[in-house]
C-alpha cells in the first residue's frame, strides 16, 4: 500500500522545498498525506478542466509543477469556478502537491528538461545556489552554431506552438551559447548576458523590457510560459522510476495554455 507520503518524500529527495524561492508556497496543497495512492496524475496547472479530467480518471494525487493559489482565496463562494474548483479537489479526496521554483531549480528538474529538449549541451545552473550544482535556469553550448532566426524555429517546432516571440536586432546574427529558464525569467536577461549568453530562451518578456534587451544588443526568445508542460511526461517517468507497476500514473491531456494565437 502506497499513502500520498510516500510519494512526497520521493518528490522532495529530487527538489528539495529548500531549493524553492523565497514566500513561494510549494509544497502539499491540499489534501491528507497519509491517505491511499492508487492513480498519479502529473500536471502543468491545476485548473478546473484538469480537476475535471482527474475526477472522471478517478485519479488520488496531482502532482502540479504551478501551485494552486496563485492569488489567495477570499471567501468560498462556490459560485466562483476557481472556488468550487478547490471545493471538487476536497470532496473527491483528490491530494495535490506542487514543485514550483524547486523544480526549477533541481539537478535533473525542469531547466534541465528544457536545455535538453532546445538542444542546449553541457549545461551548469545560469545563477548557481551555495551548492554549485543547483539553481536557477541553465546555460550552455548548441552543437553547432546557428542563426537566431533558424533557432527561434526549432523552438516553435519543438514546442508545437504557432509562433514564438523573437527580441533581436539582427535575425541572421550566430548563436552558440545559449540560457534558458522556463517560465517567468525576464528579470534574469541581465544574468543571461553577464555569463555570456549569445542568446535567452525564456517566457513572459514585458514590453518594456523588449526596449531594454534591444537597447542592450541581446536576443531573448520567448516560446510561451506553457513551455513548462514539457515536464509532465518528465515527472511521469521519475513517479514510474521510483514506484514502477505499485501505481498507475499517467500526464494530463489537457491543454490549459490560456492563450490562443489567430
Amino acid at each position: 500500500m502506497i499513502v500520498a507520503q510516500d510519494i512526497i518524500d520521493k518528490i522532495e529527495m529530487f527538489a528539495p522545498k529548500y531549493l524553492a524561492e523565497i514566500d513561494d508556497p510549494t509544497g502539499l496543497q491540499i489534501g491528507d498525506p497519509s491517505q491511499t495512492i492508487n492513480r498519479v496524475m502529473t500536471v502543468l496547472d491545476v485548473r478546473p478542466e484538469v480537476v475535471q479530467e482527474a475526477i472522471d480518471k478517478h485519479v488520488d494525487f496531482i502532482w502540479a509543477h504551478h501551485e494552486v493559489m496563485f492569488f489567495p482565496a477570499k471567501n468560498l463562494d462556490l459560485s466562483v469556478p476557481q472556488n468550487k474548483m478547490y471545493a471538487d479537489l476536497i470532496k473527491h479526496n483528490i491530494l495535490v502537491y506542487a514543485t514550483h521554483t524547486n523544480l526549477d531549480s533541481a539537478r535533473g528538474g525542469m531547466n534541465d528538461w528544457l536545455a535538453e529538449a532546445i538542444g542546449i549541451e553541457n549545461t551548469v545552473p545560469l545563477e548557481k545556489n551555495s551548492d554549485g550544482e543547483t539553481g536557477i535556469g541553465r546555460i550552455g553550448q548548441l552543437r553547432h552554431s546557428m542563426t537566431v532566426k533558424a533557432y527561434a524555429e526549432s523552438i516553435r517546432e519543438v514546442f508545437g506552438v504557432k509562433t514564438v516571440r523573437v527580441i533581436a536586432n539582427d535575425l541572421s546574427k550566430k548563436i552558440k551559447k545559449i540560457a534558458v529558464l522556463g517560465g517567468d525569467g525576464g528579470r534574469w536577461w541581465p544574468v543571461a548576458q553577464a555569463a555570456g549568453a549569445d542568446a535567452y530562451v525564456t517566457a513572459d518578456i514585458y514590453y518594456h523590457v523588449g526596449h531594454d534587451i534591444l537597447a542592450a544588443d541581446f536576443v531573448v526568445i520567448d516560446p510561451d510560459h506553457h513551455m513548462e508542460a514539457i515536464a509532465n511526461e518528465r515527472m511521469v517517468e521519475k513517479v514510474q522510476t521510483w514506484f514502477g507497476a505499485e501505481l498507475e500514473v499517467f500526464a494530463t491531456s489537457i491543454n490549459t495554455d490560456p492563450y490562443t494565437y489567430l
